[in-house]
């Protein structure tokens, strides 16, 4: 009998356990055998709802998740397949959607990917044509058409969020994208790694004060010091293992049977703690050997979940908001990761400055609107007039916002920043769960353009600019003409898009109407 994880995590009163599995880059042998029998192992042991396939962890190919997750979904077993934005376009992702459909696997945890990997002749294109908030407003309306067609079932999706963020911006910015993720049709979560169980309370109460009835699974990874160093690196984006966990880690392995044990002990507490915070189930992960290890670590959860509170303390790594440990120094690692949110006097000008200019001439409540309509119109009539606009749009945008020339502008959804050249993912809907001390996954010597649009909004007291509405995708029709005709002309996704952003603002977050300055700063 297939086990149903949309029933079980929709039932309130069932702690929901999910497994994670990590397909190699070979498509048989010894590492897919032993994920096939771990997979039967754990439906024969009846506890686990789902296992969730990864798909190309790392942004480095591996075995597709859908072709293992096939064989393991007709045995019984029901998946949870990844479904990352990196490695293919619209078109591409919406073929794997329907190819999906037709297996019959509709549980996807939808994500923008980590950053492009090396495969076969060195690094791929990294594409990102799509997040995973327009991702997962793809999967929402292919499902309706899929149930059009006769299946009666929708696809069941997913997302993840990651509180183990050491800023304040980054963290406001996660819970941000988390609400625009429930707008866009998630109907549950999975936490990032890690250890600190402030973090993972203030996920529920954030949750809670924007008004989110979301399922939410938190993660249990089985740490080794070869795993922690990684995490600990930030080599596993938006993972967070701190320094003082790592050397308790390599401290503990030094024997390998006690390091072992100690493992699955800290990951038997973190899930007791997570039931008893109100989490409606755990994901597990690291546990690639066999299922044997994953049971162990079931059992021992089962002896100690009425004593969760005496763990408390085993998770409370002493980080403030800014990320340095309590009683510790920590060298900042770039003077660019600034501790405050107050701007510095040019960006604030930038910021007001492009404002102003936007709400008076690209808006269409603006009393301009409408001569500047009929002035694009006729500009856009003849060659001319399009050449004129583009001598004085390309310079100005170029100077203030290094502009791309997409033609289809968002910086007014990024604080006026452009995220076509400042975030190398181009990602419209707010920030991925790779950032790390306010600063990029990719480029870690700058800030993150969501961390940066975060300080924009917040000194401007409206940090709920980054919650409303989700964000159409680009439109790649206008690539090199004009943004400003588009915008007059309607033609930019603000206008063209229209069944999207209706689709978007079917359930938006219940947010406050004003947010103090004390909360943004403390959150809870």
């Amino acid at each position: 009998m297939l086990r149903v994880f949309q029933n079980d995590i929709q039932d309130p009163k069932r702690f929901v356990i999910t497994m994670e599995l990590v397909p190699g880059r070979e498509p048989a042998g010894r590492s897919v055998d032993t994920i096939k029998a771990m997979a039967a192992d754990a439906f024969a042991d009846g506890r686990v709802s789902a296992v969730s396939i990864t798909d190309n962890p790392g942004g480095n190919p591996a075995l597709s998740p859908d072709v293992i997750g096939h064989d393991i979904f007709k045995v019984g077993m029901d998946v949870i397949v990844h479904f990352t934005c990196r490695d293919a376009n619209r078109i591409g992702m919406e073929s794997r959607a329907l190819q999906l459909a037709m297996m019959g696997m509709k549980n996807i945890l939808a994500l923008t990917g980590d950053y492009i990997g090396k495969g076969f002749a060195g690094q791929g294109a990294p594409v990102f044509d799509l997040d995973s908030v327009t991702l997962l407003v793809m999967l929402r309306m292919l499902g309706k058409r899929v149930q059009q067609s006769g299946d009666p079932d929708m696809f069941f999706a997913g997302c993840a969020v990651s509180p183990f963020k050491s800023r304040r911006g980054e963290a406001f910015a996660q819970y941000a994208k988390l609400c625009r993720k429930v707008a866009a049709g998630a109907r549950f979560a999975i936490t990032q790694l890690g250890y600190d169980a402030d973090r993972f309370k203030e996920l529920l109460d954030v949750q809670r004060r924007f008004g989110l009835d979301l399922p939410t699974l938190g993660s249990v990874y089985v740490l080794t010091p070869v795993s922690a160093r990684i995490m600990n690196a930030g080599k596993v984006p938006g993972a967070m293992v701190s320094d003082a966990l790592l050397n308790k880690v390599i401290r503990e392995w030094r024997d390998k049977k006690q390091g072992r044990a100690l493992a699955v002990e800290r990951a038997a507490r973190l899930g007791a703690v997570l039931k008893g915070l109100g989490y409606r189930g755990v994901h597990l992960a690291g546990v690639q050997r066999g299922f044997d290890l994953a049971g162990r670590i079931l059992d021992r959860m089962g002896q100690l979940e009425d004593q969760w509170r005496d763990f408390l303390g085993d998770f409370a790594p002493g980080m403030n908001r800014e990320g340095c440990p309590g009683g510790e120094e920590e060298a900042v690692r770039s003077t660019v990761c600034s501790r405050s949110a107050s701007l510095l006097f040019p960006d604030r000008m930038h910021f007001r400055f492009l404002k102003v200019v936007h709400d008076q001439l690209f808006n269409f409540d603006a009393p301009w609107a409408p001569l500047l309509r009929s002035v694009a119109s006729r500009l856009n009539r003849r060659a001319a007039g399009r050449l004129l606009v583009q001598l004085l749009e390309d310079p100005a945008k170029a100077l203030l916002l290094e502009c791309r020339r997409c033609g289809d502008c968002a910086i007014q959804h990024v604080a006026f920043l452009c995220p076509e050249s400042q975030c190398p993912k181009h990602i419209r809907n707010g920030a991925c769960g790779g950032s790390r001390n306010g600063c990029c996954e990719v480029f870690p010597e700058r800030k993150c353009v969501w961390f940066r649009a975060w300080e924009r909004w917040a000194d401007a007291g409206h940090p709920e600019e980054m919650i409303t509405d989700c964000i159409p995708p680009r439109l790649w029709e206008l690539e090199g003409t004009s943004s400003w005709l588009n915008f007059h002309l309607q033609r930019d996704h603000q206008s063209a898009s229209g069944e999207i952003l209706r689709a978007c603002r079917a359930a938006e977050c219940r947010i406050p109407p004003y947010i103090p300055r004390w909360a943004i700063h403390r959150l809870r």
